[in-house]
């Protein structure tokens, strides 16, 4: 079984930073990308970034392009998205995901595992 704990989520005002993580753990060698996802009040969840596990390829929503970075540290298996340049648009809770996601993949039927999800609130 596989496990999923977001943390680093917080209010923060526009214009300014935070850092999520993501840690997992469990039987997670038949992945091969983790990714972050977000889901604002009243609307469905959407792509953010993905990472390949072994290349380290990326993707990101073009609404995050040039502000959000995501890595990775394989030995911990944990992703991180680093946030900067907040927007109140950003506001949202934001899910981590893991799976055998072909590289760059946006969809999220391609991710197995989902945390729990931590919240992010960027005000005006």
């Amino acid at each position: 079984q596989v496990q999923l704990v977001e943390s680093g989520g917080g209010l923060v005002q526009a214009g300014g930073s935070l850092r999520l993580s993501c840690a997992a753990s469990g039987r997670t060698f038949s992945w091969n990308a983790m990714g972050w996802f977000r889901q604002a009040p009243g609307k469905e969840r959407e792509f953010v970034s993905t990472i390949n596990w072994t290349g380290g390829s990326t993707n990101y929503a073009d609404s995050v392009k040039g502000r959000f970075t995501i890595s990775r540290d394989n030995a911990k298996k944990a992703v991180y998205l680093q946030m900067n340049s907040l927007k109140p648009e950003d506001t949202a809770v934001y899910y981590c995901a893991g799976g055998r996601a072909s590289s760059g993949s946006p969809h999220e039927t391609d991710y197995n595992s989902w945390g729990q999800g931590t919240q992010v609130t960027v005000s005006s």
